[in-house]
């Protein structure tokens, strides 16, 4: 396992996930605000309430980064905090939070790269149709443009739209996420239409401030071959639209990428995506714009055969605690396959593995399942990195354990891990073998 000299090393959270102070120092509702107060919504009635309370252990949580040795922390900002209502007047009192987390990441020699968007939208917005309405994209761009002229002095680098796929399939096309909606195939796609529309103009605003970068964080299917020669046919099958049951059409890279590089969807989509795209504008097109490098959040990937065919995978293959199989080869042909498609260097924003992590008689937290997850899907990045692949970074997923969505408090994915009664930070073992890693490049 060798990475370049100049690779970077991060860690991630996101801030309905870790922040807490729901309704805190004249914050808005947001829709997971909403979500999770809606009893059968999520695992045992688990809210983001009070999550890992980082908004009351920003020196704390600062330390714990600068501990393990990482260049770069991606956090995202609640657009309620800012905005309450989602536009109108700024609310001071939420940028100081940012203020205090950004300044003392700086101060500790690391970058802090901001993600705008991780599904939060302010509840007042959803009230007037949400992402389906062309207006959010309005108001996400309003937001940009205050966030970027705030931060154009201490911050160089920007991820607008977490994960649009999940947003639109998840959110409103199963109803699994807030808000909760089911609708149908057109308007999820018009969903992910605004997303791409929201992503473009506020990075065009983000650079009209300041020389900043700007990527985007895609996730959907990626396919590895079940032997080397059949990659093509691997290739091919993770970026097939063409099967638009359960919206699978929707959890692929290109049904949104290819909207923003190519200006149009690829032949293989599904009939009636076609057909929706033959209604879209000129000038929405003319909007879209392509980001500086692409953000991969990859957890697992679908094993193929020589014709693209799905393979099952072994009785007894490894799985994670949630039950995501253990696939360290798509961290080879994923960036991979994406790269010859889009021609831009790749930064893996979100990788890693929830355990049954627990505090062991010795005080500590011994997580060696996870430490092996790691070093084979990093092995497997490094390999692909060698064969040509330009990735220049790799953030893990995530610095804490925190709130899992639908989840809840019930899968536990980070590096540190977190007491929910009294909010108590443990570095597991994970943590440790990262610091060895980042300082050793091997």
């Amino acid at each position: 396992m060798i990475f370049p000299e100049n690779f970077i090393w991060g860690a991630a959270c996101a801030a309905y996930q870790c922040e807490g102070a729901w309704n805190a120092d004249g914050k808005g509702a947001s829709i997971w605000d909403e979500f999770t107060h809606i009893p059968g919504k999520i695992r045992n009635g688990d809210t983001g309430d009070t999550a890992c309370d980082s908004y009351h252990r920003v020196a704390e949580d600062v330390q714990l980064l600068k501990d393990m040795g990482v260049g770069v922390y991606r956090f995202s900002m609640s657009w309620a905090r800012i905005l309450p209502d989602g536009t109108g007047s700024v609310n001071s009192k939420g940028f100081r939070f940012y203020d205090e987390l950004v300044d003392a990441l700086l101060s500790a020699g690391i970058e802090p790269w901001i993600t705008l968007y991780h599904w939060d939208l302010p509840a007042a917005l959803q009230r007037e149709g949400g992402w389906l309405n062309r207006k959010t994209v309005e108001a996400f761009a309003h937001y940009a443009q205050i966030v970027g002229r705030h931060y154009q002095d201490r911050v160089h680098c920007y991820m607008p739209i977490n994960e649009p796929q999940c947003i639109s399939v998840l959110g409103y096309g199963r109803g699994e996420h807030a808000p909760g909606w089911k609708l149908g195939d057109v308007d999820v796609a018009q969903v992910m239409h605004n997303l791409a529309l929201a992503h473009s103009l506020a990075s065009r605003i983000l650079r009209a401030i300041a020389p900043v970068k700007v990527g985007t964080v895609t996730c959907g299917r990626l396919c590895y071959p079940e032997k080397p020669e059949y990659e093509q046919a691997a290739r091919a099958a993770s970026f097939d639209l063409s099967d638009s049951r359960c919206f699978n059409w929707a959890f692929t890279h290109n049904n949104y990428l290819d909207s923003i590089f190519f200006k149009k969807y690829d032949d293989s989509a599904p009939e009636f995506l076609r057909r929706f795209a033959s209604h879209i504008p000129q000038r929405d097109w003319d909007l879209m714009d392509i980001p500086d490098f692409l953000g991969m959040n990859i957890y697992n990937g679908t094993l193929v055969g020589d014709k693209g065919q799905v393979l099952k995978l072994p009785v007894g293959h490894p799985r994670t605690a949630i039950g995501w199989p253990v696939t360290p080869e798509v961290m080879y042909y994923g960036p991979r396959h994406l790269y010859q498609r889009y021609g831009l260097p790749i930064v893996i924003t979100e990788n890693g593995q929830s355990c049954n992590d627990r505090v062991f008689l010795d005080g500590k937290v011994h997580d060696p399942d996870r430490i092996d997850f790691l070093t084979k899907y990093l092995n497997e990045l490094g390999r692909s990195i060698t064969d040509g692949t330009p990735i220049k970074g790799y953030l893990h997923w995530s610095l804490l354990d925190n709130f899992e969505w639908a989840e809840g408090y019930a899968q536990r994915f980070g590096m540190v891990y977190v007491d929910y009664s009294d909010f108590k930070r443990i570095p597991k073992d994970s943590a440790l073998w990262y610091r060895r890693l980042i300082t050793s490049g091997i």
